[in-house]
């Protein structure tokens, strides 16, 4: 495990940094790529020994330079991700796309990057961030949903090519989580609604029948697991408190 190399995308904050902090004490070497240069650099002062590269999931030459830069890639992480809010009628092309292009087109883009590699060297794991939304729907985020569901059936899809090559597939799925994209929409929630942040989060925290948010450290403890569990593959763990069962 310490002489592997974990690429984790949209590793500037959030889960991505907790994914990455709880890798780098696993002992693993540790890649932040993202979009935005000044967040890596902030995270990469937060968690000390990573290396930082820029990267847009979306755009297949920005992935492809990147890839190239990192080197081999023994596991992957592809975290980034986006959510913007609206009702399918009000829903717009530019939206639908653009969320469809970093939540699903950037984990396929990826992946396919790693994959040759891990799989000439005979191992290799990636694990995709989906969500709950790719187990159920949610009522103002179709697009988010869309992308989500399409991501685990990517996953389920590349398990099945690479079972029998040392390499496995697997996706999280966590609920709400204690992140910048529910710090947002609390946000939207007041801004709408008219309620206070206090009563937006605890809206959000009752989906969890636990009755409280995830924490991102709570799935990077999954995704180290599945960076270890060498039989399980094509699994969608959720990290919801029993929101899916």
């Amino acid at each position: 495990m310490k002489q592997q190399h974990a690429v984790i995308t949209g590793g500037g904050s959030g889960i991505g940094a907790a994914i990455a902090k709880r890798l780098l004490a696993d002992g693993l070497r540790v890649t932040l790529m993202g979009r935005s240069h000044a967040r890596l650099l902030s995270a990469q002062a937060a968690l000390g020994d990573v290396a930082v590269q820029v990267c847009d999931v979306g755009d297949e030459d920005s992935v492809t330079d990147a890839f190239a830069a990192v080197g081999d890639v023994d596991i992957l992480v592809n975290n980034a991700g986006q959510v913007e809010t609206a009702p399918v009628a009000r829903t717009s092309l530019e939206l639908w796309q653009r969320l469809l292009n970093v939540n699903l087109t950037g984990s396929f883009l990826c992946s396919r990057a790693v994959l040759p590699g891990m799989v000439a060297r005979g191992q290799g794991r990636i694990v995709n961030v989906a969500s709950t939304a790719a187990l159920k729907g949610y009522a103002y985020v179709a697009a988010y949903c869309a992308a989500k569901h399409g991501v685990l059936g990517l996953t389920r899809a590349m398990a099945l090519e690479v079972a029998a090559k040392g390499v496995t597939v697997n996706a999280v799925c966590p609920g709400y989580t204690e992140t910048d994209i529910v710090a947002n929409a609390v946000d939207t929630i007041v801004a709408k609604t008219g309620r206070t942040a206090a009563q937006a989060r605890a809206e959000l925290a009752k989906a969890n029948p636990q009755g409280r948010l995830i924490q991102p450290e709570e799935v990077a403890d999954t995704v180290a697991w599945l960076v270890r569990a060498a039989a399980v593959n094509g699994q969608a763990i959720a990290v919801c408190g029993g929101e899916t069962m």
